[in-house]
């Protein structure tokens, strides 16, 4: 389990903000997120709200620590590193009861200050890229929101593109009852801009190897167009499904036979393939190591 609870021992009477900053040696930045999340507790298991004088005995913090499974960045400097997800693995925790995440693998590396600059689902494989430090991290996630990366990603999709298309559709909730799904189909939506090249037909199964450049970085972007045009990604167990297998898969009702039975795999077949930026002057371009073999 990644989060901890650590105990401290209060001696006298002060508002938490100080204790934390004195007593815990916790920096400002991180007193304020703590407090934000609320993962400071008294004795009695009360959550201790900003500026609250504490009284009791002790406090106890619900503090993040990262373990390891072997998974090393496959690159790094002095700012930044990254890693190759393998499918499956969340990149964040959703709750305390959480176990393991990439998360634990980049504190664990590189302490506390590391973190996520982006995100991809759980099931997507391929490259993600981290911050060593919050300085970097600022610059890095501004980098994304300003579009100053390039991704591509690799998929094996249904049936046959034999051209290069450019889907600028917009995206939104899809409204219905699967929360998490997102739609083209509402009038209004933030834009959208995929572009996607052919690699490989099969045509024993109908399917290809694309290649899919997102220049947005909405909420399933690449799903969520590629079943826009008729051509949902491999393994896709909410979009390109009816409602019922999404649903059975979202509450973990949707065994591996099933999955390969609706969806043609038994994983999503999505990969971050490679990601080129400029940094510091510095051009980088780095690709994954991951065999493309597992997606053929």
């Amino acid at each position: 389990m990644p989060f901890v609870l650590k105990r401290y021992p209060v001696h006298k009477s002060q508002k938490i903000q100080l204790f934390l900053l004195n007593e815990a040696k916790m920096s400002m930045n991180m007193v304020q997120k703590v407090l934000a999340k609320k993962r400071v507790f008294d004795d009695k298991g009360f959550v201790v709200v900003n500026s609250q004088i504490l009284e009791c005995p002790y406090i106890e913090i619900a503090t993040f620590e990262g373990k390891t499974k072997g998974l090393k960045p496959i690159f790094e400097v002095d700012d930044f590193a990254l890693f190759d997800k393998p499918s499956g693995l969340m990149v964040h925790p959703v709750s305390r009861a959480t176990k393991y995440t990439l998360l634990d693998e980049i504190r664990y590396h590189f302490g506390d200050e590391a973190n996520l600059v982006h995100r991809i689902d759980a099931e997507t494989s391929g490259l993600v890229l981290v911050s060593k430090n919050k300085k970097s991290e600022k610059i890095l996630k501004m980098m994304f929101e300003n579009r100053k990366y390039v991704k591509k990603y690799l998929a094996i999709i249904r049936g046959n593109i034999s051209k290069e298309i450019k889907i600028n559709t917009a995206i939104s909730k899809d409204n219905k009852t699967i929360r998490v799904k997102m739609t083209t189909k509402n009038f209004i939506g933030k834009e959208s801009l995929t572009f996607i090249t052919p690699i490989k037909y099969n045509d024993i199964n109908n399917t290809t190897l694309i290649e899919a450049i997102p220049r947005t970085g909405r909420q399933h972007q690449i799903r969520v167009h590629l079943d826009s045009i008729g051509h949902p990604i491999l393994g896709d167990p909410v979009y390109g499904v009816d409602e019922k297998i999404a649903n059975d898969y979202l509450l973990k009702n949707l065994s591996n036979q099933d999955r390969l039975k609706f969806t043609g795999a038994k994983r999503l077949m999505l990969h971050s393939n490679n990601i080129s930026f400029i940094y510091k002057n510095i051009q980088y371009d780095i690709c994954s190591k991951q065999s493309i073999n597992e997606m053929l």
